[in-house]
Order: structure tokens, then C-alpha cells, then sequence
């Protein structure tokens, strides 16, 4: 062989690793959140999600993306989403982990811990089949406001058996659920949806409507049921839609076609007609706005946790690349900058991390005062802050890899679709705007400002930054009445507990370089940015998925 033709420094791929066991901050925030759960399932699962196979699965579920077949060969509506065998490979294992339901079945003292630790895993490996996963763990107990539907529904949809066939609920060893809330000409204002809802009658499952109208975001249109919002006279009303009506015929929900997004492209979302479709009530009519509030709460949640996971898979990524491939006669890994920029993208990753983490605790405890308030004040910061971050992350960790980072294919093909799919939890489930005033409605409580300095009292005089910005925070959050400031707000709440949290999970290397840099302005503009006095070393050893040569 010629010698330009031999290929070499070129890097391995991340593959048959171990997503958990070589994830140390998320360790370390397990046993501060939870320091009495068994991580045994975690670990067989980052086992699962860190090998080639499943790997390939999630690479052939995004190459060969859904089809609609709205017909069938006769004319026949069908109103049917075909996907690749790796699609069900991959739902498989996330409802075999109880991914969807398993904090409803009472197994675990710490059962949305457990289960966002192992979401932010999955997403690692691919986040877009996460949507009807998400999906059926938030409305979950939505479904308890109709005591019926709950108790031939509940069982299934917390069942980890998983069945894609498109069929009576009945005959279905396990099940899942969506949501179809927003209309084309509202978005986020709800209270603007036009669907409307006409009585019908009543049944063993409570009073039935038709429904007519449509809904212009209909995600995992395959589901087994959808909660949907629509209008009664009594105003904005939730309704339990199902695919196949109990009579075995399908219900009258069109398909008209598939989203073509620039990410999340394994998952199928849809525009659909409701044709006068078959619903039931679920809770008071009027009643809507409170019930999606709620279950909007869960997918938050869900989107800190999914962005969380992709930063550690690009972190993960860039660190495997950086750490082999060498210019300039030695490792990228030992170049004083690109140390400095794997090191700042490390502190982003674990800070993000502690605080979904710290979120899906106070889901754990909604039976004490502190963590009822910390879950309404952290859900829209987490959500906001996290998610904005996303999108530069992946960037800069992107450029870590120069060109091999932007094509498509090849173990660090991954990246381009990590950064294709960052943006969607920024916009999902309400974008930055609607989580900064979903924060001032939070603040409207008089115990938020006690709680926050609860929160923040275990780092007090830990670093004089983190002291200033906590000494401000309470008057703010109390003076708080503008709309124009809500997103600074956000960030800072966000920032301080970030590093209250990093104070008591993480290297003390790791808390003073964020808290030089996030709030005491040793820092630029862009990520790589760190003070020379940082302990890039120690940050980055922390940060590595497993030992490379």
C-alpha cells in the first residue's frame, strides 16, 4: 500500500462503553439526591446504550425516517405511521426500563430520580424516541381525574412491555399516550385553540363528545391515546382521545402529514383533523389550562433532562476524539486551548446535570413545603437555562472535532445530529419567553424568596461571587413585576444554584472555575474562555467517559 494511502489519526468511535459507569458527575449527583438508590439497573442500562449495537439501531432510526400511509391500497383510510425496525428496537428497551411509567408503579423510594438519571442516559444514545416515552409519563396522572379510563388504562401504560400494533386496548400487553394541544393559529396560547367539543352522550368511561377540529403539532401520532385540548361551553376542557375506539373501529383523528424538521427526525410529528372524533372527559370541563399546566411540569423536566444528555454525549464525543487524534506532534487533549475549551464544556455538562437532577428530586418529595415550591420555581429555570445553553454547546463541542464533527456518517456522525437536535427542547413545551413569565407566576408565591435562600445557604461563604449574587437575589425575586428582566432572572437563579449545588457534589476544581467564570467574570463570550489559574487537569479527568489511549 502506497503510504498515502495508509489511514491513520483518525479516532476510534465512542462505542462498547459503559454511558454510566463512566459518567462520574452523574454518579455523584445520584448519591446527593438519592444516596439510598440501587443504580444496579443503570448500570445494565448504560451497558446496553453504550454498545455498537444499539448504537446501530439508533443510526438506522433516524437514516430511514417515518412514513405516513394515510390510505390503504383500496382507498380505505388507514391513517397509519410505518417505522423502521430500529425505531421498535429502541422503544423496546426504553419501556423495558420503565422509562415511561415506572415512578407510577411505587417500586423505588426515589422513583423520578431513578427514572430521569436513566432518560438522561437514553438520550445520550438517541433522544427523539424519548417523545412518546415522555409523553406517557406526564399524562399518566392526568388520566386519575377520570377514575374509569385510569383503571383499564393505568395498569398498561405503566406496563414495560411495549406493542406497536394499532389495535383495542383490550388485546395490548402494555400502552402508550401523547398530547395534542397546539393549533396553528395559537402556539403557546392554548386559550386561542378553535377545536371544538359537542356532548354525546355518556358511558362506562364517563361523558363522551365529538370532537372537530385540528391540531397542528401532533407528536407520535402512533400512540395508543392522546389527552387534547378542546372548546365546551364551559370553556377550554381536556378529553382522552383514543386511536381505536372500544368497539375496535378506528377513531376519526386524520393524519394529514409528517412534520419535515430540522431534528429529532426518528420520532414521527404530525398535523391532524379531528373529523367529529370520539373523546371522553377528563376532569372539569373548563378545567384544561390547570391539567396541561400540570403535565407540562413532567415534559419539562424531561426537556433539562434530554438536553443534559446531549451535552454529555457531546462532551463525551469530543473528549474520545480529542484524547486520540493528535496535531502538531502531540494529543489535541494536551493543547493548552483545547484543554481549556473540553474543561469549560465540562463544567456546562455537570452543572446542567446537577440541576436537572436536583429537579427530579423535588418530584421525589412533593409531600414537604420546601421541595413543592423548589419544584414550581426550578421546573421553568431549569427548562430555560439548560436549554438555551444547548444549542452553543454543541457548536463549540462540534468544533472539537473540526470537519470529521459536521458530515453525517461514522461514530462521530453522531454530533451532527446532537446539534440538530438541540434546539427542540428550547421551543418545546413552551420556549424561553413562556418559562421566563411561567417564573414570575412562580414568584407571585410569598415563600419562593425563603425557599431560594434555604436552597442556597449549604455554599454560603464558599466563593465570594456565589456569596454577592445570593445576597441580591432575594430583593429581586421580591421586586420582580416587570416582564423585560424575567430572562436574567432565569439565568441568575439558575447560575446560584447551579453552584450551590456543584459546592456539594462536585471537585472543588469544578465549583471554582464555575464560579470564577459564571459569576465572578473570569470569562469571555465563548466557551474556552477559563482563567489561566483554572485546574483544567482535574476537570477534564472527571469529565472522561473511560480511559483512551
Amino acid at each position: 500500500m502506497d503510504a498515502t494511502h495508509e489511514v491513520f489519526n483518525q479516532p476510534a468511535p465512542l462505542a462498547g462503553y459503559n454511558s454510566f459507569e463512566g459518567n462520574q458527575p452523574l454518579r455523584d449527583a445520584l448519591k446527593f439526591n438519592a444516596p439510598a438508590l440501587d443504580t444496579a439497573e443503570l448500570a445494565a442500562l448504560g451497558a446496553r446504550l453504550g454498545s455498537p449495537e444499539m448504537q446501530e439501531h439508533a443510526r438506522l432510526a433516524n437514516t430511514h425516517t417515518p412514513q405516513l400511509h394515510s390510505h390503504d391500497r383500496f382507498g380505505r383510510r388507514i391513517d397509519q405511521v410505518e417505522f423502521h425496525p430500529s425505531y421498535h428496537a429502541l422503544m423496546e428497551l426504553a419501556i423495558g426500563c420503565g422509562l415511561h411509567g415506572s415512578p407510577w408503579t411505587g417500586a423505588s423510594a426515589s422513583p423520578h430520580v431513578l427514572r430521569a438519571a436513566g432518560f438522561m442516559l437514553f438520550t445520550e444514545l438517541e433522544p427523539s424516541i424519548l417523545c412518546p416515552v415522555s409523553m406517557t409519563y406526564a399524562v399518566t396522572p392526568a388520566l386519575r381525574s377520570n377514575a374509569a379510563i385510569y383503571a383499564d388504562w393505568g395498569p398498561k401504560l405503566a406496563s414495560r412491555s411495549y406493542d406497536p400494533a394499532l389495535r383495542l386496548w383490550r388485546g395490548k400487553p402494555g400502552l402508550t399516550m401523547g398530547m395534542g394541544m397546539t393549533e396553528k393559529q395559537g402556539g403557546s396560547d392554548v386559550r386561542a385553540n378553535t377545536t371544538q367539543a359537542v356532548a354525546d352522550g355518556a358511558d362506562e368511561w364517563g361523558p363522551r363528545y365529538r370532537l372537530t377540529g385540528h391540531k397542528w403539532f401532533f407528536s407520535a401520532p402512533m400512540c395508543d391515546a392522546f389527552l387534547v385540548l378542546a372548546q365546551t361551553p364551559a370553556g377550554l376542557t381536556c378529553f382522552f382521545l383514543p386511536r381505536v375506539l372500544p368497539d375496535g373501529s378506528l377513531n376519526a383523528i386524520h393524519i394529514q402529514r409528517l412534520k419535515d424538521k430540522l431534528g429529532n427526525k426518528a420520532n414521527a410529528s404530525s398535523e391532524v383533523e379531528f373529523h367529529s372524533a370520539t373523546a371522553w372527559l377528563v376532569g372539569e370541563e373548563g378545567r384544561g389550562i390547570p391539567q396541561i399546566l400540570e403535565m407540562g411540569t413532567m415534559t419539562r423536566l424531561d426537556c433539562a433532562l434530554g438536553t443534559s444528555g446531549l451535552m454529555r454525549q457531546a462532551l463525551s464525543i469530543a473528549l474520545n476524539h480529542t484524547a486520540q487524534r493528535q496535531a502538531f506532534g502531540k494529543r489535541l487533549i494536551t493543547q493548552p486551548l483545547m484543554k481549556n475549551v473540553l474543561a469549560d464544556l465540562a463544567i456546562e455538562s455537570e452543572a446542567a446535570c446537577a440541576l436537572s437532577m436536583r429537579l427530579a428530586r423535588a418530584f421525589d418529595s412533593q409531600g414537604e413545603a420546601h421541595e413543592r415550591v423548589m419544584a414550581r420555581l426550578l421546573t421553568p429555570i431549569a427548562k430555560f437555562w439548560i436549554c438555551k445553553r444547548g444549542s452553543h454547546f454543541a457548536q463549540e463541542a462540534m468544533e472539537c472535532l473540526g470537519g470529521n464533527g459536521y458530515v453525517e456518517e461514522g461514530g462521530e456522525g453522531v454530533m451532527a445530529r446532537i446539534y440538530r437536535e438541540m434546539p427542540l427542547n428550547s421551543i418545546w413545551e413552551g420556549a424561553g419567553n413562556i418559562m421566563a413569565l411561567d417564573l414570575l407566576r412562580a414568584l407571585r408565591k410569598a415563600d419562593v424568596a425563603a425557599a431560594l435562600v434555604q436552597e442556597l445557604a449549604p455554599a454560603r461563604g464558599a466563593h465570594a461571587a456565589l456569596d454577592r449574587m445570593v445576597a441580591a437575589l432575594p430583593a429581586r425575586v421580591e421586586e420582580m413585576a416587570s416582564e423585560v428582566e424575567a430572562r436574567r432572572l432565569a439565568q441568575d437563579v439558575a447560575l446560584s444554584v447551579q453552584a450551590a449545588l456543584l459546592f456539594q457534589t462536585a471537585p472543588a476544581a469544578v465549583f471554582s472555575a464555575f464560579c470564577d467564570s459564571r459569576l465572578g467574570g473570569n470569562w469571555g463570550q465563548a466557551f474556552g474562555t477559563l482563567g489561566a489559574q483554572t485546574d483544567f487537569d482535574t476537570i477534564i479527568e472527571r469529565a472522561m467517559p473511560r480511559k483512551t489511549p
